[in-house]
């Protein structure tokens, strides 16, 4: 009797966890139109680049931080819509139909599965809890077995924050352009932890910012090139998410440029947020004016 009672409950976790992240697809035409436009998309293919033609590359890290105003369409929306899908929620789509591949690092060295990057890396893990009756009080079964229920675990979209993002600038000198080219993607999830100082209402909070799982970039354009971002000012002109990162229409900071020392990170060698923030300046600054040094005028 306890072992197919705890076989059942191990089923349903893995059942209630599939089921949690699933969207009602409508039963009717929501709209006066038919969308095929943006499914039937390609994505704009890279111009080919030779080892021989790239004279110099840098390799950045930048943070998209969503609740900026200009970076809304990434973000939102953080719930599960018909027609709308926000760029996380639509990567965790793609891995759980084995459209792209998750990875647990920026080096792309270990898979993770779908019910890994729900359960572990975004904090949808089911819970069982025993069941309680009206007063309070535990519910027992057959052989004085305390029932228990399953509570669906559930993806908190608003506390996705950040994407914090991996790419390569180079000077292609067969062209004579300065390009970038986005490797990988990770989004970052916000958590704070609360404890107490004093009384019930004296409560300090430590804000972690936690990288979920890594998705390969050009491996995702597919997926991205085939989804709609929302657009402001008009609902029948939408861009993709492949068009957007494309056009670099985002608001972002850098955090980190390749460099001797391991890679540090900017804020590992600064003392203060401004210091830190003049230093990611200066250096957006100068990869701006790199490709002009290099014109005589």
């Amino acid at each position: 009797m306890k072992r197919i009672l705890l076989f059942s409950v191990v089923i349903l976790l893995a059942s209630s966890a599939l089921r949690a992240q699933d969207r009602k697809e409508s039963l009717e035409r929501d709209g006066i139109y038919t969308r095929e436009t943006t499914p039937a998309r390609v994505p704009i293919p890279y111009q080919f680049v030779r080892e021989a033609d790239v004279i110099w590359s840098k390799r950045v890290w930048r943070v998209i931080d969503l609740r900026q105003k200009m970076n809304y369409p990434l973000y939102y929306p953080t719930k599960l819509m018909q027609d709308r899908e926000s760029l996380v929620q639509r990567l965790v789509r793609a891995i759980k139909y084995n459209e792209i591949n998750a990875y647990k690092d920026e080096e792309f060295t270990e898979r993770l599965s779908y019910q890994q990057v729900i359960e572990e890396r975004l904090g949808a893990k089911d819970k069982v809890e025993d069941s309680l009756d009206l007063e309070g009080n535990i519910v027992y079964g057959q052989d004085r077995i305390p029932l228990k229920k399953i509570i669906p675990g559930e993806i908190n979209w608003r506390d996705i924050k950040e994407l914090l993002v991996k790419e390569d600038w180079f000077f292609d000198k067969q062209r004579s352009v300065m390009e970038v080219r986005i490797i990988g993607i990770c989004p970052i999830l916000h958590r704070t932890d609360y404890r107490k100082t004093g009384s019930d209402e004296e409560q300090e909070g430590t804000l972690s910012r936690i990288p979920t799982f890594w998705i390969y970039f050009p491996e995702a354009r597919s997926v991205l090139a085939n989804t709609d971002a929302y657009n402001n000012f008009n609902d029948a002109q939408r861009i993709t998410y492949d068009d957007l990162f494309w056009k670099r229409n985002f608001d972002s900071y850098i955090i980190r440029i390749s460099n001797v020392w391991d890679n540090r990170a900017i804020d590992e060698y600064t003392f203060t947020g401004l210091q830190t923030l003049l230093e990611s300046e200066k250096i957006k600054t100068e990869l701006f004016n790199f490709e002009h040094d290099l014109w005589e005028y």
